[in-house]
């Protein structure tokens, strides 16, 4: 824990401003409230289910976030030189569009109708919908890394460092406090657990926990995506563009990730997606991320059931 604190106060040393940090969380605070408060995603957005023109709004709700946080970075700290680099350009268009592909994508829908004749298609949808990041995410990421990165790092950090990880299971372990107080709320009740009933087992012939467990399993693998991209590529990826200036907007942007998701769950991205940015910056590595994310969300869908059978 004392690597990760030194990591948080190094960075907040070189970055902290008043005027930057409270800018951003007013534009912040006008983004969740303007999509709580009209529901954009879930009344615009998710009406285009299965239209490609959901990719444009995906794509224009995440440049908006991106574009906004990275313009009060680069204007408080004058470092308006940052966006006349066309790899800048290059970099935040690459990963925008590939968030928004990711978003709109709704190919497992089809899937799950064909597989098995459609007879576990709310399963097989939930499973396709975590498990088709490797198409909408891993490879076109992978293309840009060889195509067009110097490979300066393994991967945007996802090579595995296991003995420096022990510290993030403290951080979750720090968490669990939080998810047991949120499991009592409506909201979070009506989202989770992730996992709800089906007639997977059955047609399968095993018992409810293998399908279960086999769900949770690429339920984890979304959250890796997820990982890749906010804390592997915008701040590992970006920062030989950006410096320390890659972690505010891909925090602005992790949040609008969070616009479909309870209104605490959005608040505490914001927090949780600082630190983890933070981390990731100064140790080029998101395995700590990924364990921590991981974890929180099998905590979050376990706290949800356990409240289920009380």
């Amino acid at each position: 824990m004392k690597q990760l604190w030194s990591y948080l106060q190094l960075h907040l040393r070189n970055d902290f401003r008043w005027d930057l940090y409270a800018s951003t969380a007013v534009f912040l605070t006008v983004l969740i409230g303007f999509n709580y408060s009209f529901h954009f995603e879930r009344n615009v957005i998710d009406a285009y289910r299965g239209n490609p023109i959901r990719i444009f709004w995906y794509f224009l709700e995440y440049a908006v976030a991106y574009y906004g946080g990275l313009l009060l970075w680069v204007g408080f700290n004058k470092k308006w030189e940052l966006l006349q680099n066309p790899r800048t350009w290059l970099y935040s268009l690459t990963i925008l569009v590939v968030l928004a592909v990711d978003g709109g994508f709704y190919g497992y829908h089809e899937w799950s109708l064909r597989i098995f004749d459609g007879q576990i298609y709310n399963y097989a949808f939930r499973c396709f919908s975590n498990l088709s990041s490797v198409l909408t995410v891993f490879l076109p990421l992978a293309l840009f890394y060889c195509c067009v990165e110097n490979q300066r790092h393994f991967f945007y950090g996802f090579q595995p460092k296991w003995n420096k990880l022990m510290p993030y299971f403290w951080l979750l372990a720090c968490m669990l406090p939080f998810i047991v107080w949120a499991s009592f709320q409506p909201d979070f009740l009506r989202s989770y657990p992730s996992c709800r009933d089906s007639n997977a087992n059955e047609f399968f012939g095993v018992a409810g926990w293998v399908t279960v467990m086999s769900y949770e399993l690429f339920y984890a693998f979304d959250f890796i995506s997820t990982e890749l991209v906010f804390r592997g590529f915008m701040a590992i990826g970006m920062a030989h563009l950006l410096g320390r200036g890659a972690i505010l907007p891909m925090v602005v942007c992790y949040a609008a990730l969070h616009f479909g998701k309870p209104l605490g769950e959005t608040i505490g991205a914001v927090f949780g997606g600082y630190i983890l940015g933070v981390i990731a910056l100064h140790s080029r590595n998101i395995w700590g991320g990924i364990v921590a994310h991981v974890g929180i969300a099998w905590f979050m869908d376990l706290a949800a059931w356990w409240q289920g059978q009380n």
